[in-house]
């Protein structure tokens, strides 16, 4: 089938508006390339320095005729989603050097997890510490001793953060390798219940504490369809995964062979060989778009509006917030995972999963067939599915049915018609909703305002009784210049509540919320922030705000709202306290959440 208009469309708009910095972006690598294998550069006492602990591999480094894979590793074993990577290096060094090539750890990254510090004061560092990954990428990089890079990495800022290093790097191939889904534990729609339960005080902390660990309960990404999960599905639509690869869970036999193969891709995709695929020719504008495509088919995490934009940057291309919201017009909602649906992502896995996705959406004219992947030429090689045959790797065409259509359903019959993810646009300025969890009656409400400065005041006006109406809830002064924008999870079971009570309620915030974010309509991510003399500073408590998701619409609707001043709020304690102190730099250089609210991009 033809490309879809409206993505042959915005695919063109991107190309416009990105025409000159994508073009001196790929000048500078293709003049990068042009230089050669990296090490021929260096002189004996460099490479002496580089290959000083390589033991075997010494000689082969040395002779520099063979590729060497630089391994750049999230590795922590405090991570569930990260601990199964403490095996990942040595499989790698024994895939390559079986395949006559070498591999070294060129270097770590911080991996925080948004699961830990939700809620807490480290959550203000969360966003920032994706700049913090790039930069550490491109530190263990500029040894300049890689012909390519393997990098291991899942959770929320990790791949973003690792996608803006790899571009920027771009004239060396990379291959990201992910450690998969944990097995599937308490139901997560069982685990919701328990949470709203402690939010009421129906059940103690010993109940929720229970839930909570056999929810979480082993190595492997949480098995929600948060940002980790979302981050996997995109870099399977985008070409930098190996088919099928994304969850596949640790500790299996197809878990290690991938690594393998992964491996061994690394090797042959270089320079030195005769199939070198570069990571700029991998992301381009078009690969960019089935990225959103696939955010928008399956009911991804919100915060992929802010990571797509600044990871397109690195690239030298220019994502807007009009873009997702075309895209997403057009784009059927194909899946129901948590918390759009029961089912976690090993349910959404064993329905058929992303190889039956791509088939479908390429089959409508809804993805760009012709991109370029480390796994080949063209994105039908992503319909197919792993197999594990004589302990290697094959792949083998993907299932062209759902098996279970209450998961996962073809374009022809999806849950609905459009995708899960909307722009808003009004005087209080320029942000998101997700609306795939949202139901219909609940995405146009009319309320009074209730003004927080912190989602804890949110918690405490709840337990106190004091939100007895329908309410629009702002929270505001928690953007990335107030204070590293947090995740504002924690409100959901509070907001959940509310709803259930019979409330009409809506979150209206410069904040983010969780790639988990659920059936609350939350328009998020408004910029510009409030500390930045945003809008949002100008509302009152009891200002009535129109939260409009069926025409992406938010608005005071006070007669005297543009000519209010602005308040201001004390940021000052948002400065100090667990290694705030260190990020002052990237608060005061953040950009606005519309771009990615990126430091380095």
């Amino acid at each position: 089938m033809s490309l879809n208009a409206t993505v042959s469309r915005v695919t063109k708009r991107i190309e416009d508006r990105s025409a000159d910095h994508r073009a001196a972006y790929m000048d500078k690598m293709r003049r990068a390339a042009e230089e050669g294998p990296r090490r021929a550069h260096l002189t004996c006492g460099n490479q002496a320095h580089a290959f000083a602990a390589a033991l075997s591999d010494q000689d082969t480094l040395a002779a520099g005729r063979v590729p060497n894979i630089g391994i750049v590793t999230a590795y922590n074993d405090m991570l569930s989603a990260h601990q199964p990577f403490e095996t990942y290096p040595a499989l790698i060094k024994d895939a390559a050097r079986a395949a006559g090539g070498t591999a070294q750890v060129a270097g770590g990254v911080p991996a925080m997890c948004d699961g830990v510090t939700q809620g807490q004061v480290g959550m203000e560092l969360s966003l920032f510490s994706r700049d913090v990954i790039a930069l550490a990428t491109g530190v263990a990089l500029s040894h300049n001793v890689f012909d390519s890079a393997v990098y291991l990495g899942v959770c929320d800022k990790i791949v973003p953060g690792l996608v803006i290093a790899a571009a920027t790097f771009g004239y060396i191939p990379g291959i990201f390798l992910p450690a998969g889904p944990m097995p599937s534990g308490l139901p997560n729609d069982e685990k919701a219940k328990v949470r709203q339960k402690f939010a009421t005080g129906e059940v103690g902390r010993d109940a929720l504490m229970k839930a909570e660990m056999e929810s979480y309960h082993s190595p492997g990404t949480c098995t929600f369809y948060g940002t980790a999960n979302s981050n996997q599905m995109l870099m399977e639509f985008m070409g930098l995964h190996l088919p099928g690869a994304s969850f596949v869970n640790p500790g299996t036999p197809l878990r290690d062979a991938l690594t393998v193969a992964g491996a061994e891709r690394a090797l042959e995709i270089t320079a030195l060989g005769n199939d070198y695929r570069p990571v700029c020719d991998v992301l381009d504008e078009k690969a960019f778009v089935n990225g959103i495509v696939g955010l928008m088919a399956t009911g991804g995490s919100t915060n992929l509006v802010l990571h797509l934009p600044a990871m397109a940057r690195a690239a030298g291309i220019h994502l807007a917030l009009e873009d997702f919201d075309e895209l997403s017009s057009v784009t059927p909602l194909m899946a129901k995972v948590y918390p759009n649906g029961l089912a976690d992502v090993n349910h959404f896995h064993a329905a058929g999963g992303l190889g039956y996705m791509i088939g479908e959406l390429l089959e409508a004219g809804l993805l760009h067939p012709d991109t370029k992947t480390i796994a080949g030429d063209g994105l039908a090689l992503y319909a197919q599915e792993p197999k594990l045959k004589d302990g290697r790797v094959i792949w083998e065409p993907g299932p062209r049915e759902s098996q279970n259509d209450r998961i996962l359903r073809p374009v022809t019959d999806p849950f609905q018609p459009s995708g899960g993810l909307a722009q808003m646009y009004g005087n209080l300025g320029h942000g998101m909703m997700k609306v795939s969890a949202v139901a219909p009656e609940r995405r146009v409400i009319e309320a009074p305002a209730r003004v927080f400065h912190d989602q804890d005041s949110v918690k405490v006006a709840f337990k106190a009784g004091e939100i007895t109406t329908d309410t629009i809830v702002v929270v505001r002064f928690q953007g990335p210049q107030a204070n590293g924008m947090p995740e504002l999870h924690g409100l959901t079971p509070t907001l959940a509540v509310l709803q259930d009570r019979g409330l009409k309620v809506a979150l209206v915030t410069d904040g983010r919320m969780s790639g988990a974010s659920g059936k609350v309509p939350s328009a998020i991510h408004i910029s510009p922030e409030a500390a930045a003399g945003g809008p949002l500073a100008k509302v009152r408590d009891g200002d009535i705000i129109r939260v409009d998701a069926t025409n992406g619409k938010i608005e005071c609707l006070a007669p005297d709202f543009d000519s209010r001043e602005v308040v201001t709020a004390d940021l000052s304690g948002n400065g100090h306290g667990v290694g705030r102190e260190l990020f002052e730099v990237f608060r005061r250089n953040a950009g606005i959440a519309a771009t990615g609210a990126g430091v380095v991009v």
